[in-house]
């Protein structure tokens, strides 16, 4: 089969934009590639789907399912292979179903989430949940309702059919992801692990194939290579690749996504349930496209695990205009103690910001650190952690002497609300740019939150080695030592230049 039919047939490049119908004050997305990437007829469509779930041998016992991984090509394709992450899901009753995939058509700028309304296939209409769409919208101004990047895809819509065969009475959220910033994949991730919490009734799907149109010997290099980045959780190791194109996944930024999700949640069993390509399927082992399904679970109920509670982000996330508050306290604050010795009153008319969380203030100028000081835990108020913080970063860093009143334009501020610590005693869970860490030995200790390691684009040995040596005053390897006390924690972290381009 020569590679323009397998570009026809599997990406569907021939099928034209399916535009989305109004009605009754929402929207319902029509499809874009039934009778092309999948049956027309509802009765065929049943069926085809029927016959690779009856197929599909799904083997070994799980624990609860958090999230699977499968393919979006033509059912032809790629439907028996994904036929086995549905499979292992069908046990379950979840409520509400997150689908993110690649945009391969819009060059959208961010995280597109449908909001409202509902996806239509041969099969029917799935409601799309919007509550959830709204508040993961509403996480980052990155994430936005962009109907455009959804006119012409079939990243998504090819599991439609494939969830109304496998669950009942569910919703969805359908995101779509372009840009190649892997900071996307970080706030994606730590979004969704906010909005969900510990609900266990919803599962998240990640659309994507491996590598395209390569001979099967070098396809099949490629992607247990690719596959094994996903096994062994190395988000950075696979978006790296993918940029660099050692390493093919046409939606690479969901799968790293998916990574640092699991990681979040401390789900670090992954499953790979089946893998093939095209040649299986055509017969031409000359250029294929490959894909695999996986399922990422726990052995036992995460409220169970040894250690206690998972890591998680706060229960309840600042939104925008509270993080532009706690910004706002910071600098007046600073320009307050800097200018006149007058430490300010808190406002106390937020009670989010009235909990008591531990907080980080750092401060730069000219893109150099001027100073930085924080409480890992609070015993007080948010916003006084803040406004204390900003003050003790100008004035009680021993790196640095004080801030001085003239120096106050040119320097622009950086607030990390921190999760509890939780001790840890496997640094694999440790993946860098999400987790803080706090080591402690003796009398000895240090912190690095976690956009030190983003900073200099350190690996996970880097930033522990760094933290040891140059942090806590100990050896390099002491992260090594059982003894040595090692506690991780993510952080909600925003900037003036985010809000306000300072």
């Amino acid at each position: 089969m020569s590679r323009i039919i397998i570009l026809f047939l599997i990406l569907g490049l021939f099928y034209g934009p399916r535009f989305i119908q109004a009605g009754e004050g929402e929207f319902t997305k029509k499809p874009n590639v039934s009778g092309q990437f999948y049956s027309n007829d509802p009765k065929t469509l049943a069926k085809d789907i029927e016959t690779f779930l009856d197929a599909a041998r799904v083997e070994g016992s799980f624990g609860p399912i958090a999230m699977i991984l499968v393919p979006h090509a033509g059912y032809v394709y790629s439907g028996a292979v994904a036929a086995y992450g549905y499979q292992a899901v069908q046990p379950f009753p979840y409520k509400t179903i997150v689908l993110i995939g690649p945009s391969h058509f819009s060059n959208i700028d961010g995280v597109a989430v449908w909001k409202e309304g509902a996806f239509e296939t041969p099969l029917g209409t799935v409601a799309v949940d919007s509550d959830l769409a709204q508040k993961i919208i509403a996480r980052n101004e990155r994430f936005k309702f962009a109907p455009q990047a959804f006119a012409r895809e079939h990243s998504l819509e090819v599991q439609i059919p494939f969830l109304q065969k496998t669950f009942k009475d569910f919703k969805i959220v359908p995101i779509l992801m372009a840009s190649h910033q892997f900071e996307d994949c970080q706030n994606l991730a730590l979004a969704l692990d906010s909005v969900i919490g510990q609900r266990n009734d919803i599962l998240i799907v990640i659309s994507t194939d491996l590598s395209h149109y390569h001979d099967a010997k070098t396809a099949e290099a490629m992607d247990k290579d690719s596959l094994e980045d996903v096994l062994k959780l190395r988000a950075k190791d696979l978006w790296r690749g993918n940029l660099a194109r050692t390493k093919e996944m046409c939606g690479f930024m969901p799968a790293t996504t998916a990574i640092i999700y699991a990681k979040l949640k401390n789900w670090t069993n992954v499953k790979l349930l089946k893998y093939a390509h095209s040649g299986h399927a055509t017969g031409d082992f000359s250029t294929v496209v490959g894909y695999g399904a996986m399922a990422f679970y726990a052995d036992i109920p995460r409220e169970n695990q040894e250690g206690g509670s998972p890591m998680k982000w706060n229960s309840e996330s600042l939104n925008q205009e509270q993080k532009k508050k706690l910004l706002w306290l910071a600098r007046r604050s600073l320009e307050s103690y800097v200018s006149d010795g007058k430490i300010m009153d808190v406002p106390k008319d937020d009670p989010r910001l009235l909990k008591e969380e531990g907080a980080f203030v750092t401060l730069h100028k000219n893109g150099e650190l001027r100073g930085c000081i924080g409480r890992i835990v609070s015993d007080g108020p948010l916003s006084l952690t803040v406004r204390d913080m900003a003050i003790a970063a100008a004035t009680e860093d021993p790196r640095f002497p004080p801030v001085k009143k003239e120096e106050l334009p040119e320097v622009d501020l950086e607030i990390s609300v921190l999760s509890k610590p939780r001790r840890t005693t496997n640094v694999e869970e440790i993946t860098p740019g999400i987790h803080g860490v706090v080591i402690r030995r003796g009398m000895n200790g240090g912190v690095f939150l976690p956009q030190v390691a983003t900073e200099f684009n350190w690996s996970r040995e880097e930033f522990l080695t760094n933290l040891c040596a140059h942090k806590a005053g100990l050896s390099a390897d002491c992260w090594k030592d059982p003894k040595t006390t090692i506690e991780i924690f993510t952080a909600d972290v925003f900037s003036e230049k985010e809000f306000f381009g300072k």
